[in-house]
């Protein structure tokens, strides 16, 4: 199926049936309330569209954030980096709810306009970040930017497959940025493709059979190229850019921290 007709349908088919399908299962939804706020198909982004993929993400990153949390309250603020359709928004719903905020933060403009809709409660806030991006926001020129986030002002920073989509010095320069903003004591939960032991000890295991953890082909996931020459950034064979999927080494995680 040609892309152009599977997002129309996508978009639009599939959408309406989605929506029906909302309507039905947040009904019966008791002891997730959180899923009821999970927007329509044509709004789920991030490399998930189902709704499964959402409702378990959600709870995943839900019991993370109450395992991490810097001290005892729940009035947390939260910056979530990356933060598309809101996701991790909707995980930290009951960190809002005790009083705490969220503060998603995003270099696609449109996303940010549909969470400022869809997340209007108190508590939540959303803004842009015009910095350009190779894979996300090829049309903003500005290579790097600060956030517009005061310092020291954040108990948590959140960032769900972002770093897996930034070359070495944009890794570096934003890693600087959520040291800048985090409260003393302040924690950050930001996930990484590692290329480490155990991936390396994986490769040759891995076979064009589907993975019993996700629905590709376990071959797809070999990082083997350098990301614009980097000894220890590598995306794999298959990306169109290579903020498209970006690994990196131990050795380079390891600096990356220090």
């Amino acid at each position: 199926m040609a892309n152009p007709l599977r997002h129309f349908l996508r978009n639009t088919v599939l959408d309406a049936f989605d929506k029906l399908y909302l309507s039905m299962d947040q009904r019966l939804a008791r002891r997730s309330a959180q899923v009821k706020r999970i927007p329509s198909l044509a709004n789920r982004t991030g490399g998930k569209l189902a709704y499964g993929d959402w409702a378990h993400t959600i709870g995943v990153f839900q019991t993370l954030l109450f395992q991490y949390k810097p001290g005892d309250s729940a009035a947390l603020h939260i910056l979530d980096v990356g933060c598309g359709s809101g996701l991790l928004g909707i995980s930290s719903l009951p960190f809002v709810t005790a009083g705490g905020t969220y503060t998603g933060l995003d270099v696609d403009a449109q996303l940010i306009d549909f969470c400022r809709k869809h997340y209007a409660q108190s508590g939540y806030n959303f803004l842009h970040l015009n910095a350009h991006n190779a894979m996300y926001a090829q049309h903003q020129q500005q290579e790097t930017v600060s956030w517009p986030v005061q310092d020291a002002s954040v108990d948590l920073v959140t960032a769900l497959s972002v770093w897996t989509h930034f070359r070495e010095n944009d890794a570096r320069f934003y890693l600087r940025e959520v040291s800048r903003v985090l409260k003393p004591g302040g924690r950050a939960l930001i996930t990484f493709f590692v290329l480490d032991e155990g991936y390396q000890q994986s490769l040759s295991r891995r076979t064009d059979a589907v993975s019993v953890h996700h629905g590709t082909k376990a071959t797809r996931w070999i990082f083997d190229q350098p990301a614009y020459g980097s000894a220890h950034w590598f995306c794999p064979k298959w990306v169109t850019v290579p903020e498209d999927a970006i690994g990196v080494t131990s050795e380079g995680l390891n600096a990356l921290l220090e």
